[in-house]
């Protein structure tokens, strides 16, 4: 069976207190919705759909290029279940399962967890994933049985008190089978914000006798450390991208002299033997050749570096090359 993916980005993130959509602002040199959309890409799904609204026109120009991608307008901000239905025209081409992702993040969100969940996912039913919290304030807790069978996702402001003692959260990561495109059409608006819930899918899946699960995690910096609301949960994330990405090239050979000291885009690629000097930046389509070495406080844009080149130190550079 397919994949497709919708990934919801149509808020306007009024918290970031930007002219600029949330989904477009920049972790470690990639925006949020770019990092989604890699992952996304990593499953090879037959489809990535984005919905799309606040400063629509902006996120659409911003991934111009990349022609893999499927559009669709939430014009009016009626809830997430409001913008899984937009989506609906686009997935009726397809016959296979519908994972929902959100634009701003996880941002460390590995793609083996979505394969699990994959796996776990019930033959014609849903799954969610969740996540274990320290401190679940302001989340949507799971609900479970005794037998520990999902029964429903309750929202913060609507818990009990007993409800608000629950550490297991909704992540906003569904998995569903094609037959959402059905039971989108008996989601109702009947509550205190009249909006659309994508969490009441799981009663409608329940009520129409079909399976549902949910994939409990505990990784907390892979699942919520990595969310982005307001502007100093992005500096957190951007720190948290950085040191992940310092590890990985730290692993695949290069050396680092004072590494929390050297900042490296997520869209620059280096080679084994590279060693960099306290206070590099590396940003942009950056590429560092075999053996070359970046010099003390080096600022580099868009370059490319050949082989055993030597950049001196300071260099302030955007797109030139360096032999």
């Amino acid at each position: 069976m397919s994949l497709s993916v919708v990934i919801l980005a149509a808020g306007q993130g009024t918290r970031m207190k930007s002219r600029l959509p949330k989904v477009l602002h920049q972790a470690a040199g990639r925006s949020l919705l770019g990092y989604m959309v890699g992952i996304a890409k990593q499953l090879e799904p037959s489809r990535i759909i984005i919905v799309i609204g606040h400063e629509a026109a902006q996120v659409r120009a911003a991934f111009a290029e990349d022609t893999s991608l499927t559009f669709v307008e939430q014009r009016e901000q009626l809830g997430t279940g409001h913008a899984l239905m937009q989506a609906r025209a686009a997935l009726s081409e397809a016959n296979g399962d519908v994972l929902v992702l959100n634009g701003d993040g996880p941002l460390l969100l590995e793609p083996d967890t979505l394969r699990e969940l994959q796996h776990m996912q019930p033959a014609g039913g849903m799954a969610v994933l969740t996540c274990i919290a320290s401190n679940p304030t302001g989340l949507g807790r799971i609900i479970r049985q005794a037998d520990g069978s999902v029964t429903g996702i309750v929202e913060e402001k609507d818990a009990s008190d007993a409800e608000r003692t629950i550490n297991e959260i909704n992540t906003g990561i569904f998995l569903f089978n094609h037959d959402v495109l059905a039971l989108l059409d008996k989601l109702d608006n009947d509550n205190a914000q009249g909006e659309y819930y994508i969490t009441d899918l799981l009663r409608l899946y329940l009520a129409a006798n079909k399976p549902v699960q949910a994939l409990a995690r505990r990784d907390e910096d892979q699942l919520l450390n990595c969310l982005v609301n307001d502007r100093r949960q992005l500096a957190r994330v951007d720190k948290l991208l950085r040191d992940a990405i310092r590890e990985r090239w730290l692993t695949a050979g290069v050396t680092m002299i004072a590494p929390e000291q050297t900042f490296i885009d997520d869209t620059v690629t280096l080679e084994r033997d590279v060693i960099l000097y306290p206070g590099v930046w590396l940003g942009g389509t950056t590429t560092v050749g075999e053996g070359a070495k970046v010099m003390p406080h080096a600022v580099l844009t868009d370059c490319h570096i050949a082989p055993n080149t030597v950049v001196n130190a300071g260099t302030v550079a955007t797109d030139k090359r360096f032999t």
